[in-house]
């Protein structure tokens, strides 16, 4: 009997559901690595003139107490003064050495830190059920310390190279301990041919600590501080607000950091004994502190501290 199109019914195919994808932790993270890096290596571009001027003011008069610095031992009297005394005999090759080694090592740090701050964060928050802004403020700051460590550790060699870079100068010899390094690369594989890998590593405890204080610091202020500027004070959500924020933020950090990074600075660049391949002037970190705080005071830990804020904000 033949069929009626009455009597025969098709039910259309329901249309597939198409799961919503939720992004997975490891793509944030990789996502927030990458673009952490990218930023800071743009930034780095204009502010490596200043972090070239902060390093040599942070090793001139490198332990010799206050008021006994002769005039030709002291080539650098501010962070302005510095830029000019650099341009007029080297160049801006001079104001931009170890630009190229520097972006690599901002892509290890900030990469790091950007990348690992809301993972981290977020991470302690729901394995401990953290609510109060106290407890929240808490996680801030230990998420910025570890993501800050992790990068410091990823990137020491190349700030070891970096440092040794920016304080040379073919004028001014005094200025620390002078390391000519024409190829970052060729350097690296000659200290760990003559060093080892304690070598390549030499000052990281010192970095460490310097990024772990930075970053503890640098991203809980600037969280809160925008947050207070949009949500209390009514300001608009621009980059004028976040700009106002890094500066403000980056003043708190020169504050806390300022003392971590001179003593991170003369552990990377003092020369090394031939024979037992030890530091020459510093033992250890806390070596350098005691050392330093005895003959050059507490200032000298605030050595090259303007040109640190101006790179930092």
């Amino acid at each position: 009997m033949a069929a009626t199109s009455e009597s025969i019914q098709t039910t259309a195919p329901a249309p597939a559901t198409v799961p919503k994808q939720i992004p997975s932790k490891a793509k944030e993270t990789a996502v927030g690595f990458v673009i952490g890096g990218l930023a800071a290596c743009g930034a780095v571009t204009f502010t490596n003139p200043t972090e070239v001027v902060k390093t040599r003011l942070q090793l001139q008069g490198e332990l010799v107490r206050a008021g006994q610095l002769s005039a030709s031992a002291r080539p650098y009297h501010n962070t302005f003064q510095a830029m000019q005394v650099v341009f007029k005999h080297e160049g801006i090759r001079g104001l931009q050495r170890g630009l190229g080694v520097a972006y690599f090592y901002q892509i290890c740090l900030n990469g790091s830190r950007i990348g690992l701050y809301e993972p981290v964060r977020g991470g302690v928050v729901d394995a401990l059920g953290l609510r109060s802004e106290q407890a929240l403020l808490g996680a801030g700051i230990f998420a910025g310390a570890v993501a800050g460590i992790t990068g410091a550790m990823l990137g020491s060699p190349l700030y070891l190279i970096k440092t040794r870079q920016q304080s040379f100068s073919p004028v001014f010899k005094q200025i620390g301990h002078q390391h000519e390094i024409r190829s970052a690369w060729t350097a690296l594989a000659r200290i760990y041919q003559q060093e080892g890998f304690k070598g390549i590593y030499r000052g990281v405890d010192a970095a460490m600590a310097r990024a772990g204080v930075g970053s503890a610091v640098q991203m809980p202020t600037y969280m809160i501080g925008k947050d207070i500027m949009i949500n209390r004070f009514g300001l608009p959500d621009s980059v004028g607000t976040h700009l106002g924020t890094s500066m403000f933020a980056g003043f708190l950090v020169a504050i806390a950091m300022n003392p971590f990074d001179v003593i991170s600075t003369r552990m990377y660049n003092q020369g090394v004994d031939p024979v037992t391949g030890r530091g020459i002037l510093y033992k250890s970190p806390v070596d350098c502190f005691f050392k330093m705080t005895r003959t050059e005071g507490v200032r000298g830990l605030y050595k090259g501290f303007l040109a640190h804020y101006l790179r930092i904000g």
